[in-house]
Formats: structure tokens, sequence, C-alpha cells
């Protein structure tokens, strides 16, 4: 038995990966199309462990995924393979579509037929899980509490419309074939091997470049911000003991503007890699056109996971974010291979 994940040289799933391999003695089976974003470069410390293996594939290839779940006899299957940068879904929304509606779509159909094929009793034990996104929730103002599970799915974009659609896929399959599907929905997660695309790793890969480090519109939008580790250390955790045809919301109970984000950032810069004319990073931050259905607010209600389950953020914001700074730091060839490609 092992355990299969798909999207696992991305951002989360490369985290969780290193961090699974370095708590469990189980195989893990990593299937990954390597698009922009993916890295193997991410994996190269577990690439010769034996518990570890590595498969180049899509996962709307249902062929490929049933030879898989052939060879390998997962007793799990974690999705974190979609597209999932918001900037991108405005304009090439047909890879969205494919990936994270037809794709998951695809990968279900292939789990279901896995999971009707099993012995009563490792159907019993089998799990899904669906790796999602606060934003299927839509916008929040200032005044209003937190997202809850049973918050309907309002996305405003079509990155978060596309991974909605995902989880009524999974629910779905569920209430409908009886595929022990569970979903996760949670905040904007930073940490180590991000891709500098999104607002934190982008950020200070443009603050050591010397280039603008841009903000939409007032930079005044809020977010829940989530270390990975600790949405990694959340999944295991569902993946153990979660109930099956639920959804739970992970959130690091840090609600900051954009603007925040950036300052702080620029002001560790400072300390920590100043500048060499001595000036705050903080004079290339500006202001730019805000994006096409920019959500204000996003927050999270952690309330059911930490009840059920036991989990609560470990990680402080303040410390999290000085770790992932200086990972960037230390690691500015890795970064800037993926600005040049």
């Amino acid at each position: 038995m092992s355990i299969l994940v798909t999207g696992g040289a991305g951002f989360i799933g490369s985290n969780f990966i290193l961090d699974w391999i370095d708590k469990k003695n189980e195989v893990i089976v990593n299937v990954d199309k390597l698009s922009y974003a993916g890295n193997l470069e991410n994996l190269l410390s577990i690439k010769a462990n034996p518990n570890y293996f590595f498969i180049q594939g899509d996962i709307k290839d249902r062929s490929l995924l049933g030879q898989i779940f052939s060879k390998f006899k997962p007793r799990a299957v974690i999705n974190f393979a979609a597209e999932s940068h918001v900037d991108r879904s405005i304009y090439m929304p047909d890879i969205f579509i494919q990936t994270n509606v037809v794709g998951t779509f695809n990968l279900l159909e292939a789990t279901r037929s896995y999971f009707d094929s099993l012995p009563k009793n490792l159907k019993k034990s089998f799990r899904f899980l669906q790796i999602s996104t606060d934003e299927i929730y839509g916008s929040l103002k200032m005044n209003e509490p937190p997202f809850v599970e049973e918050n309907c799915y309002k996305p405003n974009n079509l990155y978060s419309a596309t991974k909605a659609a995902g989880n009524h896929l999974s629910r779905a399959y569920y209430k409908t074939y009886e595929v022990p599907t569970i979903i996760l929905n949670s905040s904007n997660n930073y940490g180590p091997y991000h891709f500098p695309e999104k607002l934190i790793p982008l950020s200070i890969a443009n603050a050591l470049s010397g280039k603008l480090i841009s903000l939409y519109g007032d930079g005044k939008q809020i977010r829940d911000w989530l270390y990975v580790k600790d949405h990694c250390y959340a999944i295991r955790l569902v993946l153990e003991n979660g109930s099956i045809g639920e959804s739970y919301n992970i959130g690091g109970h840090c609600e900051k503007t954009n603007e925040q984000i950036i300052e702080m950032i620029c002001s560790f810069l400072d300390l920590e890699y100043p500048r060499t004319d001595k000036k705050s990073y903080k004079n290339q931050i500006v202001y730019i056109k805000d994006r096409l259905g920019h959500d204000f607010r996003y927050s999270i209600n952690t309330s059911k996971i930490e009840k059920n389950l036991g989990w609560k953020p470990q990680e402080n914001f303040e410390k999290g974010i000085k770790k992932t700074v200086r990972w960037y730091i230390h690691h500015m060839e890795w970064w800037k291979k993926r600005i040049n490609d």
C-alpha cells in the first residue's frame, strides 16, 4: 500500500512530501506533469529514498492513472494538482478549466474504478483528499465573520470558480458513488519552494533583484496567512482521522493587508540583507491598477478542525515570514532560475 500524491512537485505538494518522508515510513508516489510551477529540484533530497517514487504525468490521463493505481495500490489519494495563480486564470481560463475541473474529474473517475475493485476491509480505510482554497467562498467585508464550512460558494475569479467545481465534483463522488472524499480549504500559504509569482515570494525576489515591488490598488486587501508546514500537519491529521464526506477549513489565524505583508518583508530585508546603497527596500514599492475581480478579504474559521481533530497552527507569522525571507536569500539560484524560465 502507498499514498498517491498528485501535483507533488509544486509548492504545497513538495512540502507535504518532504514532511511525509521525514515523519512516515510509507511509500509515497508523486504524479506531476511538471508545468512551469512544478520543480523536481524541490525534492532532490529524497530522490534516492526507497519510499519515494516520481512519475511524470497529467491527471487528465486516465489510462496512466489506471496503471499507477494498479501498480502501487494506494490507500489514499491527495490531490494537490492545480493551476492556482489568479492572474493567470484571468487571461488563460481554459488551462484552469482543463486542470482544475477536467483533471479532477478524471482523477476521481480513476479513483472510483480502483475503489470499486477494493475488498471491503480496504474500502473502509481508503481516502481521497481534495486540496482546495478559501477563495471558493468569495469575498468578505471588513465586519463580516470568517468563513465556516457551511458558507455558500461564491467564487469571483476563474481560479476559485474552477476549484469550487473540483470541490463539488469531490462531494458528488462521495454522495453518488460512495467514494470516501474529504475537502480541505486552506487560506493563503507561504514558506519555502513557493514559485515566485504569488505575493510573498514574488515580492522577495523583486526586492532582492532591485525591481519594483508591485501592490494592486491601495494594498489594503486582507488575507489570512498559513505557514505551509502547518498546512501539511493538518493534511496528515485529516488523512488519519478526518470524517469522510466532510470539509475542513484550515487557516493561520493571521489576517494582514497586502501592504502590511510587503512592508514587513522590506523591513526584515533591510536588517538581514541591506541594499548596497543603504536605502530601504520600501523605496521599491509601487501601487498599480487593481486586478480584475479582486476579492477584498478572506478570513477562515478553523473551529471545526481544531475541535474535531485537535489541530492548531503552530507557526507565529512574524517568525514564519522571517524563515521564508531567509530561505529565499539563501536559495537565490533556485528562484532566479524560475524567473528566467
